[in-house]
């Protein structure tokens, strides 16, 4: 059910400040940039091959993003897969016993549905379910 890895998310704390580091120091193009209402961030997306490295930015206080880099500072915050079904996704990992953050998906960057596993019972990694939203 796993197609590729689609995205490595990177916590930060300004994409103002950031996206310039990977533009002229990498080489590499920032593709575009989103706010992400439900997770209260802002993205910066670049693609490298085929995988988006995902910059995330924290637009309040009290979103993921900030309590991550409250907690850990900049750094890599999550690992996506893409997924042609990301229901059946959830209910494998839960019946393989991981912990869902969440049980059903919801809106994320780009059109996605989105879903989150525990880092407690990825061994340290969040990992995130990605899905093209069906038309």
């Amino acid at each position: 059910m796993i197609n590729q890895i689609d995205h490595l998310g990177i916590a930060v704390r300004s994409l103002d400040e950031t996206v310039p580091v990977y533009e002229k120091a990498l080489g590499l193009r920032c593709e575009y940039r989103e706010e992400i209402p439900s997770q209260k961030a802002r993205t910066a997306i670049f693609d490298v091959g085929g995988v988006h490295l995902e910059l995330l930015e924290p637009t309040s206080p009290d979103s993921p993003i900030a309590r991550f880099l409250t907690e850990r500072g900049e750094g890599i915050h999550h690992i996506a897969f893409r997924t042609d079904n990301i229901a059946g996704q959830l209910t494998q990992a839960a019946g393989a016993g991981l912990r869902l953050i969440n049980e059903k998906p919801f809106e994320g960057a780009d059109g996605t549905l989105v879903a989150f596993l525990h880092p407690k019972s990825t061994h340290g990694v969040l990992t995130e379910f990605c899905a093209i939203k069906p038309a």
